[in-house]
C-alpha cells in the first residue's frame, strides 16, 4: 500500500508541477569540469590529475539506480556485494573498501567503521546526481586516511539553467525471472521525484526524494514462507528497503557562494534464517508449528553540510563543515511461519553507530600569480564510534572509540610554460590515536599538442586500523583469535603515467584515445595470521601488497554514434606470512575489457544503449593447509540493453531494457580460502541474475 501511494504522490507533483509556467531562460552548454584533486573547478583537459567522469547523462541512460550499479561498468572498479549485510563496497585495483574514499560534493561519506571508506554504495541513490568523478591512485594529500586505490567523489545537482526544474520517474524491474507488485512480492520497485526552483539570479533550491524497493532474490531458497527443516528458508539475496530525501538551499552573489544541504537515509534489511524449529502447541491434539528466528537491520543516516566559496581580498577560500551520524540498529524476533505471526516483544538495539563532525578549508590564490602559486589546507575530523557485539567478536563487551585527527597540507603549482606544469604537495596528519602521519605527492602535466596531454602522479597515503583488527577477540576451546590495538596504519604509494589525445578524422568523425600505466605499493598490510599452530591468530603488520596497472581506451563520435573500447591488465602480488611459511610474490594477471555503443535515431529521438563489460579469471595464493597454493576465480561478461524513447516535446521517456543478459550470479573460485572463523566456499556470489525493466521519466 505505501508503494502505491508514494507513486501516485510521485505522479501528482509531477503534473501539478507541469502546470506551472515554463521558464524561458536558455540552456548554456558548458565544458566539462571536476573538482576532485583541484584547487577550484577546473577544465577536464587543463586538470593535473586524471579523472574519469561519468556524467548525468550516461548515468540516465544506463538507467542505474544507484552507486554501485554505475561503477560496476567501470573497468579495474569491482563492486563486491555482502548478501549477509546487504551492502555493497568498490574495490579497485584488487584492494578493497577500506582503501577506497567515497566522497559526496568533496566530503567523505559516513559509514559503519568511520568517515569515507567501506561505504555501502547501494546507500547512495542517483536521482539527483550532475556526475561521477573517479581518480585512481594514492592521495593522502588532499584526502588523506584511506585514499590509497583512489577516490570517487560524486557531485550533486546545485544549479539549474531553468527557472523551474523537475524530473521523476517509477521503474519496475524484474529480480531474474521474479516480479510481483504485491505486498511480499518480488522484483525491484523504485520511484523518484527532483525539484529545483530558482528564485532569483541569486537563490536556489533542491528537494529530491527517493525510494529503492529489492524484494529479494530466493535462488536456491525457498522463501520466507517455507517451514522444511533443511535450512532452504531465506533468501540469497535477503530483501532490501530504502527511503532516501534530500534538500537543497544555495545562495551566489559576485565571487561568493554558499550552500546547505540535508539528506536523510532509511534502510531496512531483513534476514530470515534459513533454521526452522519444530514447536509442539501442547493442546492435547498432538498439533505443532514452524518457527524462525529472524533478524531486521534498520539503518539511519543524516548528512549536513555547509559550504562556502569566497573571496578573502585575492585569496580565494572554500571550506566545507559537515556533521554526520549513522545508526543501524536490529532485533531479533520469533516468526511463526504457517500462521504469518510476527512476535512483537522483542527490544531494538545498535549495531553500529558513528558520530562525526568534518570540516575541510583551501586557502589558494595567495600571490594571484597565473605563472605560480600555492595554496594551504587543513582537514578536521572528530568520530565517535560504536560496535555491538553482533558486529564482531570482541572481548565480551561492547566497543567505543574516539578518533580525533588533524591535518595540514600544503600545495603549490608552478606553470612553467603554457604547455608544462607541476604541483608538489605535502601533507602532516596529527591523531590521539596513532603516530603522525605524513604524505607527500608531485604530479605534472605536459601539453603535448592542442588536443593531447601526458600527466605523470605519485602519491602517498594511509590507513588506519579498523575495529575489527584492534578489538576482536574470540578465544574458546577451539580458538584464539585476537586483534592488536598496537597496530599501525598501513602505508603505500603509487605512481603513475597517462596519456590522451584527441582529434577529427574527418567528415564529422572524432577520435580520441587515452593510455594508462599505475602502480601501487602497500607496505604494512594488516592481515590475521597464525602465530602459534594449531589455531592461534592475531592482526598484524606483516604483508606487502602491490598493483600493476596497464590500460587503453578509444572512443569514437559521429553525430548520433558513439563507440567506446576500454581494455585493461592488472597485475596483484601480495607477500604473505604465515608462521614460518611465505606466499610467492610473483604477478597474478587480470584482463577486463569493455565497450559501449549508442545510438539515437535523428528524427524520432529513439536511444539505443549497449554496455558490455568482460572480467577475465584471477589468480590469488591463499593458505590451505601448511602451504599456499594458487587459487582461480572464473572469468565473467556483463551485457546490459536499454532503449528509450521520448513523448510529448521530449518531457515524457519511456525506457526497457534488459540487465545482465548472460545471467551471471555466481562463479566458480578456488581463490576463497576462508580465514580463521569459517572455511572458504567454492562459489563467488556476484549478481542475482538477468532483469528485465521499464522506466517512466518525466523531465521539465
Amino acid at each position: 500500500m505505501k508503494k502505491k501511494v508514494l507513486s501516485i504522490l510521485s505522479l501528482s507533483i509531477v503534473f501539478w508541477m507541469n502546470a506551472q509556467e515554463k521558464d524561458s531562460l536558455n540552456q548554456k552548454k558548458i565544458e566539462e569540469v571536476v573538482i576532485t584533486g583541484q584547487y577550484m573547478q577546473q577544465s577536464i583537459n587543463k586538470s593535473i590529475y586524471k579523472v574519469e567522469v561519468i556524467d548525468a547523462e550516461q548515468i540516465k541512460n544506463m538507467a542505474v539506480t544507484n552507486a554501485a550499479d554505475v561503477l560496476n561498468q567501470t573497468l579495474n572498479i569491482q563492486i563486491t556485494p555482502d548478501t549477509n549485510s546487504g551492502n555493497s563496497t568498490a574495490n579497485i585495483m584488487g584492494l578493497g573498501g577500506s582503501y577506497v574514499k567515497i566522497l559526496i560534493d568533496n566530503i567523505p561519506v559516513v559509514g559503519d567503521t568511520g568517515l569515507g571508506s567501506n561505504i555501502d554504495l547501494t546507500k547512495i541513490s542517483l536521482s539527483n546526481i550532475e556526475r561521477i568523478e573517479v581518480v585512481k591512485g594514492s592521495m593522502g594529500v588532499e584526502y588523506g586516511n584511506g585514499a590509497l586505490a583512489g577516490v570517487i567523489n560524486i557531485i550533486t545537482k546545485k544549479s539549474s539553467h531553468k527557472k523551474l526544474s523537475i524530473r521523476a520517474a517509477l521503474q519496475e524491474e524484474t529480480v531474474r525471472d521474479g516480479y510481483d507488485l504485491r505486498k511480499r512480492g518480488k522484483g525491484r520497485h523504485i520511484q523518484n521525484v527532483n525539484v529545483g526552483y530558482n528564485f532569483n539570479d541569486h537563490w536556489f533550491t533542491n528537494i529530491s526524494f527517493n525510494h529503492n524497493q529489492f524484494m529479494g532474490y530466493q535462488g536456491n531458497s525457498e522463501g520466507y514462507k517455507y517451514f522444511g527443516q533443511d535450512n532452504k528458508r531465506g533468501y540469497e539475496w535477503n530483501p532490501k528497503d530504502q527511503y532516501e530525501a534530500t534538500g537543497l538551499i544555495k545562495y551566489t552573489k559576485n565571487k561568493t557562494s554558499v550552500f546547505y544541504k540535508i539528506s536523510y537515509l532509511s534502510e531496512k534489511f531483513n534476514f530470515y534464517n534459513p533454521k526452522v524449529d519444530r514447536i509442539s502447541l501442547n493442546d492435547g491434539q498432538g498439533g505443532v508449528t514452524y518457527t524462525s528466528t529472524d533478524r531486521e537491520y534498520n539503518t539511519e543516516r543524516w548528512l549536513h553540510q555547509l559550504n562556502i566559496q569566497t573571496s578573502l581580498g585575492q585569496i580565494r577560500y572554500t571550506g566545507d563543515f559537515s556533521y554526520q551520524n549513522q545508526d543501524r540498529k536490529y532485533f531479533d524476533y520469533v516468526y511463526d511461519i504457517p500462521n504469518r505471526a510476527k512476535d512483537t516483544h522483542y527490544d531494538e538495539r545498535s549495531y553500529y553507530k558513528t558520530d562525526v563532525f568534518y570540516s575541510r578549508g583551501m586557502f589558494s590564490n595567495f600571490l594571484d600569480n597565473k605563472k605560480f602559486d600555492f595554496q594551504l589546507g587543513y582537514e578536521l575530523d572528530h568520530t565517535n564510534g560504536y560496535a555491538a557485539l553482533i558486529a564482531g567478536d570482541f572481548d565480551g563487551q561492547n566497543i567505543r572509540r574516539k578518533i580525533f585527527t588533524y591535518g595540514n597540507f600544503i600545495s603549490a603549482e608552478w606553470n612553467v610554460s603554457d604547455k608544462f606544469s607541476v604541483r608538489p604537495g605535502a601533507r602532516l596528519s596529527l591523531s590521539n590515536k596513532f603516530d603522525n602521519q605524513f604524505n607527500y605527492s608531485v604530479s605534472a602535466r605536459l601539453k603535448t599538442s592542442e588536443n593531447s596531454n601526458l600527466r605523470g602522479i605519485f602519491g602517498t597515503a594511509n590507513r588506519y586500523p579498523t575495529y575489527d583488527e584492534m578489538f576482536t577477540y574470540f578465544v574458546n576451546v577451539n580458538h584464539d583469535i585476537q586483534g592488536n590495538p598496537d597496530l599501525t596504519p598501513e602505508k603505500g604509494y603509487s605512481v603513475g603515467a597517462f596519456w590522451d589525445q584527441g582529434f577529427t578524422i574527418g567528415d564529422g568523425w572524432k577520435f580520441n584515445y587515452n593510455l594508462e600505466a599505475l602502480y601501487v605499493d602497500l607496505k604494512d598490510k594488516i592481515e590475521m595470521v597464525m602465530i602459534k599452530r594449531p589455531s592461534t591468530y592475531k592482526y598484524m603488520n606483516i604483508d606487502t601488497y602491490r598493483s600493476l596497472l596497464f590500460g587503453a581506451n578509444a572512443n569514437i563520435v559521429k553525430d548520433q554514434f558513439t563507440l567506446g573500447v576500454r581494455t585493461s591488465l592488472n597485475g596483484i602480488s601480495v607477500s604473505k606470512q604465515d608462521m614460518d611459511i611465505a606466499s610467492p610474490t610473483d604477478f597474478q594477471y587480470n584482463f577486463q575489457t569493455g565497450a559501449n555503443v549508442s545510438y539515437k535515431l535523428k528524427n524520432a529521438g529513439t536511444a539505443f544503449n549497449l554496455y558490455y563489460k568482460y572480467t577475465g579469471p584471477s589468480r590469488l595464493y591463499v593458505l590451505e593447509g601448511n602451504a599456499f597454493r594458487l587459487g582461480k576465480n572464473d572469468g565473467f561478461h556483463m551485457m546490459d540493453f536499454i532503449v528509450s524513447q521520448p513523448f510529448w516535446k521530449n518531457q515524457l521517456e519511456l525506457s526497457a531494457g534488459v540487465k545482465n543478459i548472460f545471467d551471471v550470479t555466481t562463479i566458480n573460485s578456488t581463490a576463497n580460502g576462508g580465514n580463521a572463523h569459517t572455511a572458504g566456499s567454492d562459489r563467488l556470489n556476484l549478481y542475482y541474475g538477468r532483469s528485465y525493466f521499464a522506466r517512466l521519466m518525466y523531465q521539465f
